[in-house]
């Protein structure tokens, strides 16, 4: 247990909605004493900041190093769904983030993933059956049910679905929801089987729809789906109904900030401070019931010292009163990760995505159309390029083809076509792949496309970029679950930076192209994805032909 110590500053009283200068005396972890004096210091203390929702392996980092790079940014804990090394692993995924996170002094609350596989139209490495999600929802590290994907199976009233939702709710346990685009009347049946929230939000009508219904909104903003500024304003009209997340970020944006970084903005935009406040540090605590410090006598002493409620740049954390960063640095230890996997390496041709095609000019190619800040996707119709008897690539529409290749058992990529990567030359890859992680790759060129994949598969999984022409040949590996890397933050950052930067030298003008490019595997989100076995319509939620 730490030693007794204390601080002074300006203390923010965020449920009183004020702020006065004090001593904050720690003992044993714990909040023993708030003394008012009648200094003037420039420093504020406050509650530590809470990320409602994210998935760690999303970070490519490992429980411990996400720690290592979130606390220097003010966060103490997080609610952390670990639904994709759940599709890679199973419950021995879920099992190996928590030893992970066990090392090191933040505070993770895992959930019990409950949709996997995502969905019966790819292949996952594992599944996770109701007898399994039951234990999991048995260990009191366990601290809700993950998001529930499966809206449809919720809405017509599958015996599974149904079943994990009671198990959470047999044993007091909060349930996630994850509906994109539900409104009206379909959203109220959502929420009225037992969903308490929602980070999918890509509209304001959309979340007032949700909360009439009673959901509390998570704003999300990621390195891909980004939705602060369609959502901010709920802050301010919802207190204490919204919350705020990342759901995925990459390591070169958690260096730069975190949660933070998202209540410094709802401040410049107008929103109250104590609001932004509450849904940065306090709703995630009493909706999810977490064993996390609000900055009270008798509580842990998990809080912050800022430089400025305006800024918010963070100059000390603390967790059950242990300092565990100070001025941009962390305190907690390295944790040298084990490395787990499931990964069946098979290498591909350009001669294996080649698409055939007669010459019909009353064929349509279906496209999809990748959204910069958005998970959704719209369908395209294009005429059919035939060259050869082949569908090809069409750079000057900028229209690109996808593959996804299983990485689990050799089997013939899926293959089909996207709009706006903007890529003119090489090819990118990567096992991250939400939801079942095989290997998704997109490019101008065929030989490129297959020099990107076998870059991840030789790696047993990792980030890549290719250009043959080029001689250009750049891995990041992933050795971990083939999603995260065995590095620091800012190792993983640096190597990261590298590959985006060069896919943006060859044309696109993604914010985030690695990230977007991983969802365009997801399923469960419309319009149009690419699963392992084919395209997917995800309105109809059924395969769809590439040609028609």
């Amino acid at each position: 247990m730490s030693e007794s110590f204390t601080v002074g500053g300006n203390v923010v009283d965020i449920a009183g909605r004020r702020t006065y200068a004090a001593d904050v005396r720690v003992e044993n972890g714990r909040i023993a004493a708030i003394t008012e004096t009648s200094a003037r210091p420039r420093n504020y203390l406050l509650p530590g900041f809470i990320d409602a929702h994210v998935h760690i392996e999303s970070s490519m980092l490992t429980p411990s190093e996400f720690a290592r790079a979130a606390v220097v940014h003010g966060t103490v804990s997080t609610v952390s769904d670990p639904h994709e090394i759940g599709n890679v692993l199973g419950v021995a995924g879920v099992r190996y983030m928590l030893e992970n996170a066990s090392h090191v002094p933040f505070k993770f609350n895992f959930g019990a993933p409950s949709c996997v596989p995502a969905t019966s139209f790819e292949t996952a490495g594992a599944e996770i059956s109701v007898a399994e999600v039951s234990e999991l929802l048995d260990d009191p590290r366990i601290r809700y049910l993950s998001e529930m994907m499966n809206f449809p199976g919720i809405l017509h009233g599958d015996p599974v679905c149904l079943a994990k939702v009671k198990a959470a709710h047999d044993r007091g346990k909060r349930v996630d929801g994850h509906a994109p685009g539900l409104r009206g009347d379909e959203a109220a049946r959502y929420i009225a089987a037992g969903i308490t929230t929602d980070h999918e939000c890509f509209t304001k009508e959309e979340a007032l729809d949700k909360l009439a219904a009673g959901c509390k909104i998570l704003i999300r903003e990621g390195s891909a789906a980004r939705n602060f500024d369609a959502l901010y304003t709920l802050l301010g009209e919802y207190p204490g109904m919204t919350m705020l997340c990342s759901d995925d970020k990459h390591p070169d944006e958690l260096l730069e900030g975190h949660i933070n970084k998202l209540v410094r903005r709802a401040v410049e935009r107008g929103i109250n401070l104590y609001d932004a406040l509450l849904a940065a540090c306090i709703v995630p605590i009493e909706h999810y019931k977490l064993d996390v410090g609000r900055l009270r006598i008798g509580d842990p002493a998990d809080f912050i010292e800022v430089d400025s409620l305006k800024e918010f740049n963070v100059l000390r954390t603390w967790i059950d009163g242990r300092l565990v960063a100070e001025n941009g640095a962390t305190t907690i230890e390295r944790v040298e990760p084990r490395v787990v996997n499931n990964f069946v390496p098979t290498t591909i041709s350009a001669a294996d995505i080649e698409v055939s095609a007669p010459a019909d000019s009353r064929l349509k190619l279906q496209v999809i159309e990748a959204l910069d800040g958005q998970l959704i996707t719209n369908r395209l119709e294009f005429p059919v390029q035939v060259i050869n008897d082949a569908v090809h690539a069409q750079l000057e529409l900028d229209i690109l083809k996808l593959v996804v290749v299983n990485r689990y058992y050799k089997a013939p990529p899926a293959i089909a076509f996207i709009k706006d990567f903007g890529l003119q030359r090489g090819a990118m890859a990567s096992s991250v792949a939400h939801d079942s992680h095989n290997v998704i790759a997109v490019g101008a060129d065929d030989a490129d496309i297959a020099a990107a994949v076998n870059l991840v598969m030789e790696a047993d999984g990792g980030l890549s970029a290719a250009c043959v022409a080029d001689g250009v040949a750049e891995v990041l590996p992933l050795p971990v679950a083939g999603l995260m890397a065995t590095g620091t933050c800012a190792e993983v950052g640096r190597d990261y930076s590298k590959l985006d930067k060069l896919v943006k030298v060859w044309g696109s003008p993604l914010r985030a192209p690695y990230m977007t490019l991983s969802f365009m595997a997801l399923l469960v989100i419309p319009a149009l994805k690419l699963s392992d076995r084919g395209l997917f319509d995800g309105a109809k939620f059924q395969f769809t032909d590439l040609l028609q």
